[in-house]
């Protein structure tokens, strides 16, 4: 029997509800073994990130290295990446040993409006992570600013942007609805040959701390099982509306909560 793996490779988030910690939570709840290399530690809450300290990119290299090294990585999801160097040494260690599956979540602002990517990184995450992409997960605002354009509020806006980024090196991209309005959220998934629209009931929580690390993660996971890229993205779809429904079971610190990752057990 072999063992599903995934690798994060992303920040911490001290109060556990993004970053690496919600990554390693969704790979669990959905039956993959995670690993991770971090590139940054925050000191962050519900509230917001009062602090972020950088990872030297020679270690988020030797992370990288001892866990491909060893495990059979099936897919690697990438989130925040924090500075340029940080860049340079995730694009080399992946360029080396080639996973079969990456989904790019272009980290710039946390959920508190906390900036967690150095502007002038945006550039090097263009050039040399984009390129090596099987799927982008972009929210509107992430997405509009990978282009340097205005915020996409129509569908055709969002698929044409979706095409341009296309044009950027990546396989696919999804293009996430949740800062959208209207009483769906609408996620779009864009490739060379289609655009898929997926629509879950919009939830009225203020308890979304963390929901796009684990969309993105939980399609790395699909991946790392097996999924095609559609049927990984569908299931990550469900399970995070399903977490975000679930998340006000939760009463975790005094801003925006976490989802509840393990809704399916209590």
């Amino acid at each position: 029997m072999t063992t599903p793996v995934a690798l994060t490779i992303a920040g911490s988030d001290s109060s556990g509800g993004a970053g690496i910690q919600a990554d390693l939570k969704t790979f669990a709840a959905l039956g993959v073994y995670g690993a991770s290399a971090i590139t940054a530690l925050t000191a962050q809450n519900t509230r917001g990130v009062t602090g972020i300290h950088a990872v030297p990119a020679e270690f988020v290299t030797a992370q990288i290295d001892a866990v491909f090294s060893d495990l059979e990585v099936g897919a690697v999801k990438i989130g925040m990446v924090a500075q340029a160097a940080s860049i340079d040494a995730i694009a080399g260690a992946l360029s080396r040993w080639k996973p079969e599956h990456i989904v790019l979540d272009p980290v710039m602002v946390a959920t508190s409006g906390d900036r967690l990517l150095a502007a002038e990184a945006v550039e090097a995450l263009r050039k040399k992570l984009m390129p090596l992409a099987s799927v982008i997960t972009p929210n509107l605002p992430e997405a509009a600013a990978l282009l340097d354009e205005p915020v996409a509020t129509r569908e055709a806006e969002i698929e044409s942007q979706g095409r341009r980024l296309l044009g950027l090196g990546c396989r696919a991209v999804l293009i996430k609805g949740g800062h959208g309005e209207g009483a769906e959220s609408i996620d779009y998934l864009v490739d060379a040959d289609n655009t898929i629209a997926l629509a879950a009931p919009r939830v009225a929580t203020r308890n979304t701390h963390g929901t796009g690390c684990s969309l993105s993660s939980a399609v790395a996971a699909g991946l790392a099982r097996g999924e095609d890229l559609e049927r990984a993205v569908r299931n990550a779809k469900a399970w995070i509306s399903a977490a975000i429904a679930a998340a006000d079971r939760f009463s975790v610190g005094h801003g925006h909560g976490p989802i509840h990752h393990f809704h399916k057990f209590y």
